[in-house]
């Protein structure tokens, strides 16, 4: 949810209220009152009144802010792992859920961005965080705020960006439909445009890269179960012949750290590489629950995600589910021990120390389609140019 605070101008408080619970709450009375009027036409006067005065009342409060802040949060919930049992199917109420709202404000905090697209997916590390998400927008902040870097792709044509990568020490790399594909300089803020691969013009809906022995590795996932390393050196890109780990269907999660690496689609299948995408074999998960979503290698071992709101997670070649939430997990992140996911209605879940999934109390109830953990942040990011931030150390 959107902060607000009565210093600002009232463009900026008018298009930050918009996205509050406030603003759903007086436009709900407006609609509800406004039916009344067929009874008493002063009802008019009561609707009115009901969506004029709660925006004048913040904007002209010094605690305007408070009004949108953790009292108004989702309450947090603390979520047993383990296999699911049949009282946690989905669908049902996770029956290890408790309420933890007691536990103080959010710590995670909804970031001003020059944006109200939807964002697809996040990255973060040591020189800054990134969003990718719908018409081409690319947002970044690497010290100075959340500030646009491409508005509609890197060939100026408006294809929604799908995933983003950054190699810690190296370069930034987004991809999207048409098979664009281009590389982001950190420290200029500049990017070069490296789409279509090999001549390809494919949907691209993952990336992941990492640092190579003679510069950078970028794997390439996209709606057919193709997976297209490139190897880049030296401001160019070699671009090998792509595989296909499974049978075709469309990838869902791209996770690459070193040699190792990780593949999953839409046919429940998970696919492990240790030589940087160039082979590709299964690594089965039985009876999955669910759809999978997504796949994130935390340093401790994969985790994958799926609709069902289960994550599995693997150090020893057998994976164990973990009942996370009732509803569909959009992405999973992590790093070492620390874990993300993130869905619907403003939902986070954190997984620290081996402990049990908490539910985090955020400040928004836009949809939350990516989460990243990397350098000293977390992001989780979604619907209506929505950012959630918080400190990752």
């Amino acid at each position: 949810m959107t902060e607000l605070d009565g210093r600002d101008g009232p463009a900026t408080f008018a298009r930050r209220y918009t996205k509050t619970w406030v603003h759903a709450v007086a436009t709900a009375a407006l609609t509800a009152f406004g039916t009344l009027t067929v009874v008493d036409n002063r009802f008019a006067a009561v609707a009115i009144a009901a969506y004029v005065v709660p925006p004048v009342a913040l904007y002209l409060s010094a605690d305007g802010e408070a009004g949108t802040g953790a009292e108004a949060d989702t309450s947090a919930e603390s979520v047993r792992g383990g296999p699911p049992s049949a009282e946690s199917e989905p669908g049902a109420a996770t029956s290890s859920a408790t309420d933890a709202a007691s536990a103080g404000e959010s710590r995670w905090t909804a970031a001003s961005v020059p944006t109200d697209a939807r964002l697809h997916d996040a990255a973060s590390t040591d020189a800054g965080a990134y969003a990718v998400g719908a018409d081409g927008t690319l947002v970044a902040d690497t010290g100075a705020g959340w500030e646009t870097v491409l508005s509609d792709g890197p060939r100026a044509q408006s294809q929604p960006l799908r995933g983003v990568d950054a190699v810690g020490d190296g370069g930034v790399w987004i991809t999207g439909d048409g098979g664009t594909v281009a590389r982001i300089d950190p420290e200029t803020g500049r990017h070069v445009d490296h789409s279509d691969p090999a001549g390809d013009t494919s949907n691209l809906v993952a990336v992941a890269a990492t640092t190579g022995p003679d510069g950078e590795r970028v794997l390439l996932g996209d709606g057919s179960g193709r997976v297209r390393r490139g190897d880049y050196r030296d401001g160019s890109v070699a671009w090998r012949e792509p595989v296909t780990p499974g049978s075709g269907s469309s990838l869902a999660g791209l996770a690459l750290g070193g040699d190792a690496g990780w593949v999953c689609d839409t046919s429940q299948r998970v696919f492990e590489t240790d030589d940087a995408g160039r082979s590709f074999t299964e690594s089965g998960i039985d009876d999955v629950s669910g759809t999978l979503t997504d796949v994130a290698a935390t340093g401790a071992g994969p985790i994958v995600g799926t609709d069902a709101g289960v994550v599995y997670r693997t150090d020893s070649g057998s994976w164990t589910p973990e009942r996370v939430a009732d509803t569909a997990l959009r992405s999973v992140a992590g790093r070492g021990d620390r874990w993300l996911a993130c869905g619907a209605d403003g939902a986070v879940f954190e997984r620290a120390d081996a402990a049990d999934w908490e539910r985090a109390v955020t400040p928004t109830a836009e949809t939350l389609n990516g989460v990243a953990v990397g350098g000293s942040r977390a992001l989780a990011v979604g619907d209506g140019g929505t950012v959630l931030e918080r400190d990752a150390r």
